[in-house]
């Protein structure tokens, strides 16, 4: 008796009625078919629709193999509804941190083979009560912890007032500074003008200014979104000095002065003890006054975020790190 176990006559048959199918459906788009006027009457004459058809039509085109008109076999829903083990949780410590839930699907995609959809995940925060950000996360998230010397710095301009100068300079000055996000340990110095190159030669001055005092060679480097930052990673001075030092450039969102916080609060500080209800004869006395004020803020002045120690007292009870390659 013949074993009809592997007898393939229904596979060959469907093969054959998609082949039918492609081939009078190609006539039809091409307006050849005397049968067909439209791709709709083509549809309901043979009782399929646009989806079934196209997916079997896409699938043969792009490989070209006959098994593509076979319907593929798919097991119980049920097995790809179940959602790995742990990964509610770690949906909940990602919202925690205040991210949204495209964010902590970007996290899930690195940790889980197959993460949930952000409709999902939005759920499963509305059952905890987290939909809504409380402002715990909000703070959390502006958070950049860095805990080594040089792992970010940031960068900024600040515009200096005119009525500060008994005599104003003949056009706007301002203070460049840069700041190691770990210690808090700065460097300032007047710029007067915003384009990119002076900007980057000042750059280079803050850089050289921290390495060679504080031992400080930076690996990123944080700024906004401004033209003297920003540009053609070939030809623009300030990208081409980071590629020189090796320091990755980093920038913040736009309209979002939060994100490089850090520099922020060094302007505030600043504005606090050297520029508020002071006048300075001229940029000349300004800047001398600007330099005694930074030794001041580096080594002696306590920082409340550093546990009230100093910029300096705090870098040197860090432990020491290899130098980056920059």
């Amino acid at each position: 008796m013949r074993d009809n176990s592997y007898d393939r006559t229904i596979e060959r048959n469907y093969q054959q009625k998609w082949r039918f199918l492609i081939a009078e459906y190609e006539s039809v788009k091409a307006g050849r078919s005397e049968a067909f006027r439209t791709v709709g009457a083509f549809y309901r004459h043979h009782g399929t629709c646009s989806q079934t058809f196209r997916k079997y039509y896409n699938r043969y085109r792009q490989s070209g193999s006959p098994e593509e008109l076979l319907p593929r076999r798919r097991g119980p829903k049920w097995r790809d509804r179940r959602e790995p083990q742990g990964i509610d949780a770690e949906i909940l410590a990602q919202r925690r941190k205040g991210l949204n839930r495209y964010e902590i699907l970007a996290v899930l995609k690195q940790l889980f083979a197959k993460p949930p959809s952000p409709s999902t995940i939005y759920r499963r925060l509305r059952q905890h009560g987290l939909n809504r950000k409380s402002r715990a996360m909000v703070e959390e998230k502006r958070k950049i912890i860095k805990t080594r010397l040089g792992e970010m710095g940031h960068v900024d301009l600040h515009q200096l007032p005119r009525d500060m100068f008994l005599m104003p300079p003949a056009r706007p000055a301002y203070v460049i500074s840069l700041l190691d996000g770990c210690s808090r340990l700065a460097w300032a110095e007047v710029v007067t003008s915003k384009k990119s190159v002076p900007v980057m030669f000042k750059t280079m001055r803050l850089l050289n200014a921290l390495r060679v005092t504080y031992g400080i060679a930076f690996e990123e480097i944080l700024t906004d979104n401004g033209a003297e930052f920003v540009g053609d990673p070939e030809e623009h001075p300030f990208e081409l000095l980071m590629a020189e030092i090796g320091a990755k450039h980093r920038r913040t969102k736009p309209y979002r002065p939060q994100t490089n916080g850090k520099i922020e609060r060094f302007w505030r500080t600043l504005n606090e003890d050297v520029i508020d209800e002071a006048t300075f004869d001229n940029l000349d006395h300004f800047e001398n006054e600007l330099f005694d004020y930074l030794v001041y803020y580096n080594d002696h002045r306590p920082h409340q975020a550093l546990g009230g120690a100093t910029p300096k007292a705090f870098a040197e009870a860090l432990p020491k790190h290899p130098p980056s390659a920059n």
